[in-house]
């Protein structure tokens, strides 16, 4: 089967791709066997359409005995690419290893073209335990370290800088406007960039909170821009197609379906909302939120925001046979905060695992069977 990274600008999948074409030595593939595109680099300029990706492919290949292998970097470059990679994944000695930054191009082509014939593995954002491990830290110096996390996020690439606010969000901001203008932008042919600049702030100033087309196009009217809530939508796909955010569709936990009105948005990396809007403590509830929902993700879970009658669950996990229900807050500083969160889990009628997160350093037993764990813990207890 062809093997798909997936993934947004910047999360690694290169340096992945890389360590795939050393394992593949490493098993005994020779060197000459390995065809290897990167569609980032001028070298390879020359391959622009299908036809090019599956001749080069082939002359690559001429003559050579034993397996093989086809690796391309940010194949969305090549329009029509996937009828190449339909014949080449052919051959049954061809090993086909892709990455592209377009949930919706891989979405939709690949399961046209190669229907049963690949998988993908989504590439998040470094977790907290990973970040760690980047920084060569151990735990026991976590709480200065998830202070760095909170505000730059989980992107590989700061760990080759220095970490200060002027380089880091330099660095951050520049990403930010790469996805913009190369993987919307010019992608869609979009025209009012202006507005679409005002939609992607609000977007990240809105993490963790319900959002509607209908919601958005009403604020940005309040700000003396005229749009529609059909520019809206098809702006808010663009940013979910170029996996620069997430959305968390609501769950009706009493009658067992997803709902199509409202939702939440989480961001790819919580650095690019903070090197767009700057750092504000105020916002912390928001982005621990979006920090649980990527960790999630990262462990394969799907995520929804739990409604039941007027009481709202931050995150309905499932994941194969198991369902996890999790509420997350800054701290549970009183008794009212505590009441808010429990009652709601406590109020879900099933058997399934509930869980409290917060940045508490302690908070004493268990609430009649819902645990309650520090929000670092959770985010390392999956490294």
């Amino acid at each position: 089967v062809v093997k798909v990274l997936t993934g947004m600008r910047r999360v690694g999948k290169s340096y992945l791709l890389r360590q795939v074409r050393q394992e593949l030595l490493r098993r005994g593939v020779a060197a000459g066997n390995i065809c290897y595109i990167d569609k980032e680099s001028l070298d390879f300029s020359a391959v622009r359409t299908d036809q090019d990706l599956h001749e080069v492919a082939l002359a690559a290949w001429r003559g050579k005995r034993g397996a093989k292998a086809l690796l391309v970097d940010e194949i969305q470059e090549i329009p029509g690419w996937e009828r190449a990679v339909a014949s080449l994944a052919a051959k049954r000695d061809t090993d086909i290893v892709l990455t592209g930054s377009n949930a919706h191009l891989f979405s939709s082509e690949l399961a046209t073209r190669l229907s049963g014939r690949y998988i993908e593995f989504p590439v998040y954002s470094l977790g907290f335990g990973e970040f760690l491990q980047f920084r060569d830290k151990s735990a026991e110096s976590r709480d200065a370290e998830f202070k760095r996390y909170l505000r730059y996020g989980g992107l590989p690439g700061l760990h080759h800088m220095e970490w200060s606010d002027e380089v880091a969000f330099q660095y951050l901001g520049a990403i930010y406007s790469t996805i913009m203008l190369k993987d919307i932008v010019a992608r869609h042919e979009v025209r009012d960039v202006m507005l679409l600049d005002n939609i992607a702030r609000f977007l990240f100033d809105n993490v963790g909170k319900m959002i509607s087309a209908n919601r958005i196009a009403g604020y940005l009217k309040s700000q003396r821009l005229r749009v529609g809530v059909d520019t809206v939508v098809n702006y808010l796909a663009y940013f979910r197609e170029a996996l620069v955010s997430h959305r968390a569709l609501r769950y009706d936990i009493k009658g067992k379906r997803l709902l199509e009105v409202n939702e939440k948005c989480y961001l790819g990396d919580t650095g690019l909302r903070h090197a767009l809007l700057g750092y504000r403590e105020s916002d912390l509830s928001g982005v621990l939120e979006n920090l649980v929902y990527l960790e999630l993700r990262r462990r394969g879970y799907t995520v929804a925001v739990g409604k039941l009658g007027d009481r709202e669950i931050d995150f309905v996990a499932t994941r194969e046979n198991e369902k996890l229900y999790i509420q997350v807050a800054y701290l549970l500083a009183t008794p009212e905060v505590v009441r808010r969160e429990f009652s709601a889990l406590q109020a879900v009628p099933d058997n399934y695992a509930k869980l409290v997160l917060s940045m508490d350093s302690a908070f004493g037993d268990d609430v009649e069977g819902i645990r309650w764990m520090n929000l670092v813990e959770f985010l390392l207890a999956g490294s």
